[in-house]
């Protein structure tokens, strides 16, 4: 049973808590949908000042296709190289961009966005998939948020 928490804490408090959290709801299940859907689910909650956050999964076709997520209806295929999922999957390497539009090659899939980070899902050395969180708000993501994201992505990718 997961309860909502109110995240009262400090911002790394707070990442420990959710961290926390994730592990109790991945542990034990092997199901990839059910544990992204759930880590999405997890992520929408806990961030404040998002308006996406989900997964685009390396397909067969060296494509990354639209997973679990939760906000409006977003862009289905993206290749590799192209806006920030795109070049952080290629390159493998999280992107952080404080103005989205400035970013050659953007993908507008939520006019809405301004801000975004892409943490490659990367297991054993291979690309499984970007987890890719938006915001309305320019330089919404810093330093500590990857840092923490980027440690989330880690114990997620242990039940991948």
């Amino acid at each position: 049973m997961f309860n909502v928490e109110m995240y009262k804490g400090s911002r790394q408090e707070n990442y420990q808590l959710v961290k926390k959290q994730l592990q109790a709801l991945l542990h034990g299940e092997k199901n990839q949908i059910a544990n992204l859907s759930n880590t999405s689910a997890l992520l929408n909650q806990f961030l404040d000042r998002i308006n996406w956050v989900g997964f685009y999964l390396l397909d067969d076709n060296n494509e990354l296709v639209l997973g679990p997520f939760q906000g409006l209806p977003a862009c289905v295929r993206i290749p590799l190289g192209k806006g920030v999922c795109g070049t952080s999957a290629q390159n493998k390497e999280t992107l952080r961009v404080e103005d989205v539009h400035q970013f050659p090659g953007h993908i507008a899939c939520d006019a809405a966005s301004n801000s975004e980070i892409v943490i490659p899902l990367i297991k054993d050395g291979e690309l499984l998939g970007v987890l890719d969180i938006d915001s309305p708000e320019k330089n919404r993501f810093d330093e500590l948020d990857q840092e923490q994201l980027e440690e989330l992505t880690a114990i997620l990718v242990e039940y991948l």
